[in-house]
């Protein structure tokens, strides 16, 4: 399961768990990763993948969507549609539980799926936007995300505010500034994060991964390793959907 003896990996988990018991500012830092067992593919993944589709890749681009929204919504309406469809994983439900016993004071996302909302967390940054709205191009006002599908549907796109602004997902796409919840979690953070709890990111994706370095400690868990994994007090390799779980049981055993 974790690429590391029964043994040795009971040790690290037991480590992380008193970090956490131990933290009084503990965040949680998650990545596309943390949602793969929930049915979404990872930028990596072959085939779905951003990544391996150098065409798929272009298209993600904020230049891209102004060029041609049509092309644009009508490559990834379909892949968004399975992101609001999905469920939260064990993963989701343990950051969310972590949360709920005082031992996690919220979740900083790349991902744009929602699933973090969804299992219960209360307190999360999307820093790469989400997928539950629409914004004007034009006015800034916003618009419910089923409107981009009611226009796909009725071959109607792109979507149009009532200002007659192209609507467009309130997500950060490649060549793009932030989303505002980028400069909130950096605020937050620099008050003070005794622990990174990370999950699921390969840590690679700036300016996002910047995060990471402004925490005392880190715990990693991840199927790959990562650029910080040396700087890391612990790196627990493997599914999320399976340690998390377990890391939790090991916070409520002391």
């Amino acid at each position: 399961m974790t690429g590391q003896s029964d043994a040795r990996f009971e040790d690290l988990l037991d480590r992380a768990a008193r970090l956490l018991r131990e933290a009084s500012r503990a965040y949680a830092f998650t990545g596309a990763g943390v949602s793969t067992e929930s049915g979404i593919p990872d930028f990596r993944s072959p085939g779905t993948g951003l990544w391996p589709n150098p065409e798929l890749l272009a298209l993600a681009t904020g230049d891209a969507f102004r060029r041609d929204p049509v092309r644009f919504y009508r490559t990834f309406i379909p892949q968004w549609l399975k992101y609001r469809e999905a469920e939260p994983n064990p993963a989701h439900r343990a950051l969310a539980e972590l949360e709920a016993m005082g031992k996690l004071a919220g979740v900083i996302t790349q991902n744009i799926d929602g699933l973090h909302r969804k299992a219960g967390s209360r307190t999360v940054w999307e820093v790469h936007g989400h997928l539950r709205r629409l914004v004007c191009s034009d006015c800034r006002a916003d618009a419910p995300f089923e409107t981009a599908t009611e226009a796909l549907e009725k071959e109607t796109l792109p979507p149009r505010c009532t200002c007659g602004g192209v609507l467009r997902p309130d997500v950060v796409l490649f060549g793009e500034a932030m989303a505002p919840d980028y400069e909130r979690a950096f605020a937050v953070l620099r008050q003070g994060c005794d622990l990174m709890l990370v999950v699921g990111s390969s840590l690679t994706v700036y300016p996002a991964a910047f995060l990471v370095e402004l925490a005392r400690d880190l715990v990693i868990v991840n199927r790959d390793p990562t650029p910080y994994d040396d700087r890391a007090a612990v790196v627990l390799r493997g599914k999320a959907g399976e340690i998390l779980p377990r890391l939790v049981a090991a916070v409520k055993a002391a």
